[in-house]
């Protein structure tokens, strides 16, 4: 329990609970309750004529009161929605004891309290499905005060919509903000269409290291640890496109994995240090088939989630039905900028993006010179799905070079909604070529780039042994997420996004008023 002080109604909550351990009821009960229906169900099966009424056993947390005398309203919640119930002193509490509804259900009962009910269903005189209770079990005493919406004056009141707190107290956010929920289960629903989409193709799921001896497959910087037995470093992956690799040699026929990737750099709307990205790797492929693939894919996926596709987000319609544009990088900057990266030294790069308000240092070569341009100045205007195709070779040290310019690599990337969605190869089988790219890495790195590639010396001996001609694709999952929610910032695709440390930590109940003083008045 928190170390702060109790607000009055917690304390008042707190004597609830130890009443209702004087009466003999366990708030925290440890026996199964038989739920033989949930509330949607319950309701879209509801006939009027039914007779005998159809009796069942419903479960979940107390929502609204409406205390009156000899009978009572309240709103149960499960996890398909709310339904009413309707509490008769007399039918309740047969014969002279009338305690229970008197004293528990009126006084010791609370909004937020988990509780079971059997009886009947029927219709009430204002045409609402509700339940008969017949019988009450308390199932799980709230300690703490739901800030549930008031509305007064057409105005709402206590509504729980501050972002820090919802995404550092999402448990909250799922109870009392409709809508949260749903987003999670479409987020769901796109990880079984995805997988389902590769298993129909025979590929195999896999599971790689999340802690690495050498963060690679990726340019970022990661977090580091030690292990103590071994006497270590140790790094959290940055992305598993190493090891799927290693499984192609190894004469697997296609892998894919959904992986934690771990990244120590800044946060904002679209990143989260611990992110979910799908990796997936197919021999005797390359980025051409591989952009075929995804559009069929995200086609599928969207359909599967939304039954369309087409989501909105903000003010953008965005439309996942192939096919999808298809523009060189060299292209893409020319087009926004009339700037001709073609050919240019790593000065001329670099004068460019001095001139044009593009922050650089000098760390940076001409891979990530170009990078910068083109996110300053290109990224954010791609809304509908586009693949960027052909980089640099100095921007894609894993990619193979393109089969017509050694200069460039036979990679894309897909932007939609103004943000990358996927990363794809013709991945390079080379082992001399790749040992050479880890060498320019190396440069970076020794100029201060502290995302620069270290060699990977077992990947190298790897490829040594030899790697069919494969395409690989990453995608980030969260981004995706947001697309078919239709959310703007990663933290509400999130359950439990990374926060900043909390100075001080207040009561809930301080924050948000709750209406239970208006239910029990």
């Amino acid at each position: 329990m928190a170390n702060q002080e109790l607000s009055e109604q917690e304390i008042v909550r707190r004597r609830s609970l130890e009443a209702m351990r004087e009466r003999g009821i366990d708030p925290y009960p440890a026996a199964e309750y038989p739920v033989t229906g949930m509330s949607a169900e319950i309701k879209s099966n509801f006939k009027d004529d039914e007779e005998p009424k159809r009796e069942v056993s419903v479960a979940g947390r107390i929502m609204s009161r409406r205390i009156m005398g000899k009978a009572s309203f309240m709103e149960l919640q499960d996890s398909e929605g709310r339904i009413q119930v309707y509490v008769s002193r007399d039918d309740l509490c047969p014969g002279e004891d009338k305690e229970f509804y008197n004293v528990v259900f009126k006084k010791l009962l609370d909004i937020g309290d988990f509780i079971g009910v059997k009886g009947y269903v029927f219709r009430t005189q204002m045409g609402e499905i509700s339940i008969h209770a017949s019988e009450i079990t308390v199932l799980g005493k709230s300690l703490r005060p739901l800030p549930i919406v008031k509305m007064k004056d057409g105005k709402a009141y206590d509504a729980f919509t501050d972002p820090e707190q919802r995404y550092r107290q999402r448990y909250v956010d799922l109870v009392v903000n409709p809508g949260v929920r749903e987003i999670f289960l479409k987020r769901t629903k796109m990880f079984n269409s995805m997988r389902g989409f590769f298993n129909s193709f025979g590929y195999t799921e896999v599971e790689t290291p999340i802690l690495q001896s050498i963060p690679g497959g990726a340019s970022a910087r990661p977090f580091i640890t030690h292990h103590n037995a071994l006497d270590i470093p140790l790094y959290l992956r940055i992305a598993d496109e190493l090891y799927l690799k290693r499984l192609i040699v190894g004469g697997f026929e296609g892998v894919y994995e959904f992986s934690k990737n771990f990244r120590n750099e800044g946060m904002d709307r679209t990143h989260n240090p611990e992110f979910t990205c799908m990796e997936i790797y197919v021999p005797y492929k390359d980025y051409n088939w591989m952009m075929d693939f995804t559009e069929k894919m995200l086609e599928k996926i969207a359909l599967d989630v939304n039954g369309t596709t087409k989501v909105k987000v903000g003010d953008n319609e965005i439309d996942f039905k192939p096919p999808y544009k298809r523009i060189t990088m060299t292209d893409a900057i020319k087009e926004k900028t009339g700037f001709d990266i073609t050919g240019k030294t790593e000065d001329e790069l670099r004068a460019f993006c001095k001139a044009n308000g593009i922050e650089v240092d000098a760390s940076m070569g001409k891979g990530k010179l170009i990078d910068e341009i083109f996110g300053e100045k290109c990224e954010g205007t791609y809304i509908q799905p586009t693949f960027i195709t052909d980089y640099p070779i100095e921007m894609s040290p894993l990619t193979k070079r393109h089969r017509k310019n050694p200069e460039l690599t036979e990679r894309f990337e897909l932007m939609v909604n103004g943000k990358e969605l996927a990363n794809a190869y013709s991945e390079l089988n080379d082992p001399i070529d790749q040992y050479e790219r880890f060498v320019e890495q190396m440069h970076l790195a020794d100029k201060g780039d502290d995302e620069a590639m270290i060699i990977d010396g077992d990947f190298i001996r790897a490829l040594e042994y030899g790697m069919p001609p494969t395409s690989g694709m990453g995608i980030g999952m969260d981004r995706l997420a947001m697309l078919l929610t239709g959310q703007q910032t990663i933290q509400e695709v999130l359950l439990f996004p990374q926060m900043r440390p909390q100075v001080t930590q207040k009561s809930n109940s301080e924050d948000n008023a709750s209406e239970e003083e208006d239910a029990n008045a």
